[in-house]
Order: C-alpha cells, then sequence, then structure tokens
C-alpha cells in the first residue's frame, strides 16, 4: 500500500512497509506537468501485462513493482484491487501508476482537483 500527496507542482506516491521490498522502490515523484488523470475504474486499471522487472507478484497476494509490456512501464504496487486507483502520466519514467490506497475515491479527487489547478 502506498500514500499519494500532492504539493510543489509535483505527486508523490510513498510506498508503505514491505512494499518497499517488494516493489524495490520506496518513492516516486511525478511532475504534475506529467500527470493525464486517475480513476478507480476496473476496466482502465487492468491487470498486470508483460515482464515483471524489478519486482514481486503473488497472484491473489501482491503484485508490486515494475511490469513491461509493448515498450510501456507500468509501476504497480497492489494487495486489494478493490483499493486499487490507476494514475496515467506522459512524458516520464511510467506510463501509469497502479496504487492501492487507503481511499481510492479521495485520492482520485485528491489528483483530478490538482490537474484542474494546473489547467486554470
Amino acid at each position: 500500500m502506498a500514500t499519494i500527496s500532492v504539493g510543489a507542482g509535483v505527486l508523490m506516491v510513498h510506498v508503505r512497509g514491505l512494499d518497499k521490498l517488494w516493489s524495490f522502490r520506496s518513492q516516486l515523484t511525478i511532475p504534475l506537468s506529467h500527470v493525464r488523470g486517475a480513476t478507480t475504474d476496473a476496466a482502465v486499471i487492468g491487470r498486470p501485462e508483460g515482464w515483471r522487472g524489478p519486482g514481486t507478484s503473488i497472484p491473489g497476494v501482491i503484485t508490486a513493482g515494475t511490469f513491461h509490456h509493448d515498450g510501456a512501464k507500468v509501476f504497480w504496487d497492489v494487495h486489494d484491487m478493490a483499493k486499487a486507483v490507476a494514475i496515467e502520466v506522459e512524458h516520464d519514467e511510467y506510463e501509469r501508476l497502479v496504487i492501492e490506497v487507503d481511499d481510492p475515491i479521495s485520492t482520485v479527487e485528491l489528483i483530478e482537483r490538482a490537474i484542474g489547478q494546473r489547467a486554470g
């Protein structure tokens, strides 16, 4: 699981607990100008595809780390898909972040509000 915060023009993903070990990351910093949007839509979130490296995948338990598929990199840190948020990114290391958070709806609202302020 992770926490997501927004400030000073960046989106910060703070990977918590042992997920740092499983995902091989403790933090991601993405400029808000690179964030296209966020959703809780399971159809958009999808499933991890491609080859994993580095990371961990135990179906039904944890998906954490970097997945490479068709030239794209997607970062995952999810135990419970019902709490997953997909964050679409452009011009950055990852094309998408799929992150489990405590409150998915509030997290999407936070990100969308920050994007709206950036555009406005």
